[in-house]
């Protein structure tokens, strides 16, 4: 008899697949066909897996960035309000802060710590209190109940309460496990990182002004040295991170290529000539024009005789308009080198620990906007791990830099 007050059929071999035996008011339960056997209906193709793919990466990275902003919510919360309300009331200060108003929800929260305590949930001894069990919304009422206590820390209440609104849609969308759109991922990801700037977490990152720190790379970035980003072509690079963001604000530039178009192209000789008169010293270094390296990477690449050497030429030409219109040409250093062209890199700051850098090796049949690119962040990695720190891929690519400055010659 089932739950509803029907009779199951029984399960035997006469019975399988088939109604006819069937008693009035019982179920007919059919079976599929085959042992084992999946029908299509069942079976997910190549867009259904490509589908279910994309709504995990989306629900991980936002899981990350809420499990971020709920970590430092819950500290900062206990921080402000346990020195107020665990001198009289003890252990109990979260339900004492809750107040009548909060009654409800804190009790809730009581009761499923004190099964996660009796199942044996409760892994490390550091979450058993009560505001652990607390939700991003529970902690964000604590927070505007007791707000005269948080004003000292926090400037604006509308804006923690804004951010704290927008993160409520992904909130609700990742706890059920439902699709979540790109659009309101972007819009989640903005969210937090302004909350936790607004709860006092400016990540000690110097270069995150330049590439913020991304919330999956703070977690795992060791394990991929200093890489923070892999683009397949220097299009999608741009897109991703555009010549202004890459080169704006520099102190310090230096460059190795053949024709160095990632910075001659994309940023104009104006703005060069702005960047250098605040201060920044420029040192680029071409493929002289006038070499055999530059012949071989020209057959390579099937292009007409003479091609790349009058482009490469073009390049250095502008540069030197640059340099010219400078109050301090020495600060703009303009050289070439006839060895075999290996990589282009542009190592941003490559001096201090905020330095960034792109990076493209040479493929034989491809140009320099179809090849990878790699972008590394100078300084320690941003997780520390138990394992002796390595030197990341930064410190190679400046240590190469060197090497070929000091072997090739300027241009004047």
């Amino acid at each position: 008899m089932g739950s509803g007050g029907l009779e199951l059929p029984p399960g035997d071999e006469g019975h399988e697949g088939s109604s006819a035996d069937v008693p009035p008011g019982a179920v007919s339960l059919a079976r599929p066909m085959g042992a084992g056997a999946i029908g299509p209906e069942l079976d997910w193709d190549a867009d259904a897996w490509r589908e279910v793919r994309t709504r995990a990466q989306r629900a991980g990275r936002a899981y990350i960035w809420l499990n971020l902003v709920e970590q430092r919510l819950r500290a900062v919360v206990a921080a402000v309000l346990r020195p107020v309300y665990e001198p009289v009331h003890g252990d109990d200060w979260v339900v004492a802060a809750a107040g009548p108003a909060g009654q409800e929800w804190v009790q809730r929260a009581v009761a499923v710590r004190e099964v996660s305590r009796r199942k044996g949930y409760l892994l490390d001894p550091a979450d058993d209190n009560v505001i652990s069990f607390l939700t991003l919304p529970q902690l964000r009422e604590l927070m505007v109940q007791h707000w005269p206590c948080f004003e000292p820390y926090i400037d604006e209440r509308r804006d923690v309460e804004l951010a704290l609104d927008e993160l409520e849609v992904t909130r609700n969308v990742v706890s059920r496990n439902r699709a979540l759109s790109e659009t309101v991922l972007g819009q989640a990801e903005r969210a937090s990182a302004r909350l936790l700037e607004i709860l006092g977490t400016g990540g000690d990152v110097p270069s995150a002004r330049r590439l913020p720190v991304d919330a999956v790379e703070d977690l795992v970035g060791d394990r991929y040295a200093d890489v923070v980003a892999v683009h397949p072509d220097r299009v999608r690079l741009l897109r991703q991170f555009p010549a202004e963001d890459i080169f704006g604000g520099a102190r310090r530039l230096d460059a190795i290529g053949i024709g160095l178009n990632l910075l001659v192209q994309n940023f104009s000789g104006r703005r060069l000539v702005r960047l250098a008169g605040s201060g920044c010293r420029v040192r680029l270094l071409f493929l002289n024009p006038a070499s055999s390296a530059v012949k071989r990477r020209e057959r390579e690449l099937g292009l007409k005789r003479g091609e790349l050497s009058r482009s490469v030429e073009m390049n250095i030409l502008h540069m030197r308009r640059v340099r010219s219109r400078l109050r301090d040409p020495g600060a703009f250093e303009i050289q070439v080198y006839d060895e075999t062209p290996r990589l282009t890199a542009y190592l941003v700051d490559g001096d201090g620990s905020d330095g960034i850098a792109v990076v493209q090796s040479y493929l034989r049949r491809s140009r320099g906007m179809e090849a990878p690119v790699f972008v590394l962040r100078n300084g320690s990695k941003v997780v520390k791990s138990d394992h002796v720190e390595e030197s990341g891929l930064f410190s190679v690519y400046r240590e190469e830099f060197e090497l070929m400055w000091a072997d090739s010659r300027p241009v004047s």
